[in-house]
């Protein structure tokens, strides 16, 4: 690993948004990459690696290594910070991206959604991440550089189509975030949220073909959905840019006014 590369940590790397973004790092040559998964396969593993090879110049190619974790289970949240650690000493870059509809979406009424699935979607989509910053930010404090972003949604701010777990685990995100980007502001540290809609290449949008996918789009005032190469953008934005903490931004074709 060089030691003039920053490591960066990208939970849910294997999704269209993570793989995006562990991409769109590996081509600045300034990252290591330690990408988080939950399920995918060796050949889905292998194929974003040949991607962020490709993506990388060949002078600064990243060291790249997977790790696999269930976000619902804290202890593996814990372990999977172990193992990182063990590689690559530290983290500097925390994109908290994984997360899960945990199959309800569409919903209609409070009754259809278990208060399990709220439990779990809290733990996966939100608790997880807390935990995995709380593990990372000492490092960076002592340091005194660091980058957290959260990969939430607009449902956060307008309630969205998938259902109230989803959009209240990930308003809860928010929350989170001005607290803790305000208590590390003057540590070199930034805290924040890219909040996307209707990206296509995500499992949230895989349903949606054909006449789905164009209806979604005439909703969109910039008349097409976006892509998570627009969101990883985002991300290394986010990154960049040292006077930019303690926002929610929304990458959603101008659909809403916030």
């Amino acid at each position: 690993m060089s030691s003039q590369r920053r490591v960066a940590l990208v939970t849910g790397s294997t999704g269209g948004i993570g793989a995006a973004t562990a991409i769109a790092l590996a081509r600045t040559g300034e990252y290591d990459l330690a990408l988080h998964y939950n399920s995918a396969t060796q050949e889905i593993r292998d194929s974003l690696g040949s991607k962020i090879k490709a993506a990388a110049a060949t002078s600064s190619e990243p060291r790249v290594e997977f790790f696999q974790a269930d976000m619902g289970d804290f202890a593996a949240v814990r372990k999977l910070h172990e193992d990182v650690i063990d590689i690559f000493n530290k983290v500097d870059v925390l994109f908290n991206n994984a997360g899960s509809t945990l199959g309800h979406q569409g919903v209609k009424s409070l009754a259809d959604v278990p208060f399990e699935i709220f439990e779990s979607a809290w733990r996966v989509n939100t608790g997880s991440a807390i935990l995995l910053t709380q593990l990372c930010l000492p490092e960076m404090e002592q340091q005194g550089w660091g980058r957290i972003i959260f990969d939430s949604s607009v449902a956060a701010l307008t309630g969205g189509s998938v259902g109230p777990h989803s959009a209240s685990s990930k308003s809860a995100q928010h929350g989170f975030v001005h607290w803790l980007a305000g208590n590390v502001a003057k540590k070199g540290i930034t805290v924040n949220a890219v909040a996307p809609a209707l990206i296509t290449g995500t499992a949230m949008m895989g349903a949606a073909d054909g006449e789905a996918a164009k209806k979604m789009a005439e909703r969109i005032p910039v008349g097409r959905t976006g892509t998570p190469e627009e969101i990883a953008n985002t991300v290394l934005w986010m990154i960049a840019t040292p006077y930019v903490t303690n926002k929610i931004i929304t990458v959603d074709g101008g659909l809403y006014p916030c």
